[in-house]
Formats: C-alpha cells, sequence, structure tokens
C-alpha cells in the first residue's frame, strides 16, 4: 500500500492510538480482554475507545473547518473542557456569520 492510499484519519492517529487498534482487532473487539492486556479496568478502555473515536470523527469532520477540529481535538484530550469548546465553537460560528 502507497502512503498516499493511507486514510487521513489513521494518518492523524498518534502511535499509542494505532497499538491499541492493533490490540483491539487482535483480541477479536473483546473490551474485557483489552483490559486485562493494559491492566485496566474495563470502563478506562471503554473511556479510551470513546475518545478514539471521537478522534475519528473529528477528523472525518474536516470539512466544518480546521479550527473546530482543532478545538473538538483539544476537548477530546481534555485540554480544555468540552463545554469551553462549544462556547469557542459556537462563538466562532457566529463570528463567520457576521463577515
Amino acid at each position: 500500500m502507497d502512503n498516499k492510499d493511507v486514510p487521513s484519519w489513521i494518518l492523524s492517529l498518534e502511535s499509542d492510538d494505532l497499538e491499541f487498534i492493533k490490540k483491539f482487532v487482535l483480541n477479536s473487539g473483546s473490551l474485557k480482554q483489552l483490559a486485562k492486556d493494559y491492566e485496566v479496568s474495563y470502563p478506562t478502555v471503554r473511556i479510551r475507545l470513546d475518545r478514539l473515536i471521537q478522534k475519528i470523527q473529528i477528523n472525518e469532520e474536516h470539512n466544518k473547518g480546521e479550527l473546530i477540529s482543532f478545538i473538538k481535538n483539544l476537548a477530546v484530550e481534555e485540554r480544555i473542557s468540552l463545554e469551553d469548546a462549544k462556547l469557542i465553537i459556537e462563538k466562532y460560528k457566529e463570528e463567520k456569520e457576521v463577515k
């Protein structure tokens, strides 16, 4: 497979995300087994999977603009709160409509 054929959502993931996906597939999608492999609780693995899903969805929504995707990524990575992210995006959309 040529690098240009690799989907952008895969290229946007970090190496630990890709390792998680690999383990997920090798364990036939068993979150219980992943929890054992990572030596964490099932809810911890579920949260990690949910965040990974969000990262992929954000990348797929790139047509909404890079700034919005960037803000959503900050929220997914818990660098800003979800509430703050929503406020910033709402303000951005309002200002964009005014122009």
